[in-house]
Formats: C-alpha cells, structure tokens, sequence
C-alpha cells in the first residue's frame, strides 16, 4: 500500500518553527557576543607562559642539556605576555561591551515577534528583521573576534613553535626513560622519533617497528610494538610485547645520509645511512613518522661535526675530552690496531684481537 505524504504545515506552525528557531539563534548569539570563545584562548594562554618556566626546568632535570637558549626564550615570551594580557582583555571588554549593546534591539525585536506569533500575516514583517538582524550581529561577533585576536595573535604563533618544541622534547625523554638501554656516564639525549627499520634495505609489513634514538654520541634502534604470537584462520588471538635493542652504532661512523619522500604522496620521510668500516653493517634504511626526514640528516651533521656542542647549558668536562683525546690507537698488550671510536665517558676499551681490557 502506497504511503501517504505528511500533510504540509499550517502558516501557524510554520510560523511557530521558524520562531523557535530564530529564538534558538539569538540565544546562542548572547552568549557569543560575550566573546567567550576569545576570553578562553586568552585564559589558556595565560596559563600556557606561566608554565613554561617550569616545563624547560623539567627538561633540564631529566637531562635535556642542548638548545641553550630554551630559558632566555620561555622568559622572552613572558615578558611580552605580562603588558599584552591586560590589553587583550580590555579590547575584548570594549567590544563586548558595544555588541552587547546592540543585542538590545534584536531582543526587542523578538519580543515584538513573539507577541505576534498567533498571526502569521502580522509577524511575516517582524520574522525578517529578526532573521536578518542576527545574520548581521553575527557578521559583527566574527569581526569582533578578528580585531581582538589580531591583537595576540603573532605572540600566539611564537609561543606555538616553543611548545611544539617543548613537547617534542618531553615525549623524546618519556621514550629514553622507558628504553630497555642506558646513556653512558657522559651522553645525553639530542632526539628520538617513532621509526620502522627495514634491515634488506626496502620496507616490507614485517619490519620492526619503534624508535629511533639520537644521542649526542650514538644512534640506536629499540624495537617497541607488540607482535602475533598466535592466529586462528589468519586472525590474530594472542600477542606479545617485544622492545629490545636491535642496533646502536657511534655517530661518527655515519659516512653519508641520503633523504628521500616515498609513498603514493610522496609524503613519508625516509633515511638511507651509510656506515664506514667498523660498523654493525653497511647502510642502514629507516622510515620515520612525524618529523621531517631533512632535519634528521640536518642533526646528525651537527653531532658527527661537534657542531651541537656549542648549544649546551652544561660543557663537557676536560677530564672527559682528554681521557677520548689521549685514548691509546694500538693495545698495549698485543700491538692490534683499536679500530673501535672511543665515546666518552668511557673508562675501558677491550682489544678485539687478543681480549685485553685497557683502561683509559
């Protein structure tokens, strides 16, 4: 049986709808001519320069000793913030203030509709002024909006760029802190990134998957994911959790980096490393997420070229460059040639031809 079309609404009812609708858009208009929106990025960013003080603290007291210049521009920043604050303030007041008086017209324009809404031919007129008032109070509101974040808004792309910066170096502790190695007595972290290896060269599903590590002496591959342990018909019903260190070698065996974009997109960022002689094997193929595989070849240079030294709050002792400066090239011992860099902070070096411990 063929189904009836509803009925079409009466001139009352659709009055009645289009009302409600207008009052549901006035109300909200009330509360946005307020600039609430505005207020509370304000007062986010008020407690976001507060903190930064307290957050590169942090990062120091877990070990992060580079980028020198962290503290002079969290303080920077506040130092802008302490006189902008009050200004912001006080234009998002004047112009909530001018909107907030113009909302009086469009409220006694509703009142006026309201009051007609039993006939239809006498509130048509009073339903398009309100219509169109509130289109144009909310034109208003978006300008409003406009003139007072441009008020704060390159101080707010500023401080974006440090706490991106910020937060990248917390999540790159976070992972050095929960990795299954340690640093040695006189290496600090430089940077980490979620990372596959592809050890034939090519990615393939199967490859590790977890982070890639950068010290400002090593460079390390911890694999960190959980893999089947068991499938039924191709499913998987049980996993495990692995994270072991797969490879690590010094930073100055790294011969040459080639960057590359791969994928469809060509949006994924991919490193080929190249070993001297003495390294775990040849080259090393890696796809990275989230950052940029140009400024992983970019760091890698400043650590191999001593380059990054010279951006740290803390210097190396002397006691440690001498002991690397003066560390023996042949073993004592046997006469074999000590074909291992030596890091610092180390004490001993095993010879790899008759097994003798040297100490430095």
């Amino acid at each position: 049986m063929t189904q009836k079309p509803a009925p079409a609404p009466s001139p009352q009812e659709k009055l009645k709808a289009d009302i409600s609708r207008a009052q549901s858009d006035l109300n909200s208009l009330q509360t946005s001519v307020r600039l609430t929106t505005i207020r509370d990025q304000v007062e986010d960013l008020h407690t976001t320069v507060g903190g930064l003080d307290q957050r590169v603290k942090d990062l120091r007291a877990k070990g992060y000793v580079f980028d020198k210049e962290l503290e002079s521009r969290a303080a920077a920043l506040l130092q802008q913030w302490t006189p902008l604050q009050p200004t912001v303030i006080n234009l998002a007041n004047e112009q909530a203030a001018r909107l907030d008086a113009e909302m009086r017209g469009i409220e006694s324009l509703m009142m006026q509709l309201t009051s007609r809404s039993n006939n239809p031919s006498l509130a048509a007129p009073f339903l398009g002024q309100v219509q169109s008032a509130i289109t144009t109070m909310e034109n208003k509101v978006r300008s409003a909006e406009s003139a007072v974040r441009g008020a704060y808004d390159q101080f707010q792309s500023n401080l974006t760029k440090v706490t991106a910066q910020l937060q990248r170096m917390e999540k790159m502790l976070a992972w050095f802190a929960s990795a299954s190695f340690t640093l040695g007595a006189a290496e600090y972290a430089v940077n980490a990134v979620e990372a596959v290896w592809a050890p034939n060269g090519k990615e393939d599903r199967d490859d590790p998957k977890g982070q890639l590590f950068l010290t400002d002496q090593r460079i390390l591959f911890e694999q960190n994911q959980e893999i089947a342990k068991k499938k039924v018909l191709f499913i998987t019903t049980e996993k495990e959790k692995v994270q072991k260190l797969l490879f690590e070698f010094p930073v100055v065996l790294v011969n040459d980096v080639t960057t590359s974009k791969q994928g469809f997109l060509k949006n994924e960022d991919h490193l080929d490393i190249r070993l001297d002689a003495g390294g775990p094997f040849p080259t090393c193929h890696l796809h990275i997420f989230n950052q940029p595989c140009e400024e992983w070849d970019a760091l890698l240079g400043k650590v191999k070229g001593g380059e990054l030294d010279a951006d740290r709050v803390v210097a190396v002792s002397a006691e440690v460059l001498e002991k690397v400066k003066n560390a023996p090239a042949k073993c004592p011992t046997c006469g074999g040639t000590i074909n291992k860099p030596v890091l610092r902070g180390q004490d001993t070096i095993k010879c790899d031809y008759c097994g003798s411990i040297i100490r430095l």
